[in-house]
């Protein structure tokens, strides 16, 4: 995994992943290495949605306080 992918690049390859992991038919090195492919790209993509989830919240809460000041002359 390059840290050039975006999250949609990340969910669309770790899809294929659990796809292919479904299937059963890969020796079990091929597995592991799927595997361990998977759970880098999944960690990836939660951090990702975190930090979406944190500017979110971010920007709500600033737009409550601005909101809140100008109510307030």
């Amino acid at each position: 995994m390059t840290s050039a992918k975006n999250f949609e690049q990340s969910i669309t390859e770790l899809e294929k992943i659990v796809e292919s992991l479904e299937q059963g038919d890969l020796p079990l090195e091929e597995t592991l290495k799927k595997f361990e492919e998977g759970m880098k790209l999944s960690q990836y993509c939660q951090t990702a949605l975190n930090e979406a989830q944190n500017k979110i919240n971010q920007l709500m809460k600033d737009s409550n306080n601005d909101n809140t000041s100008n109510d307030n002359p």
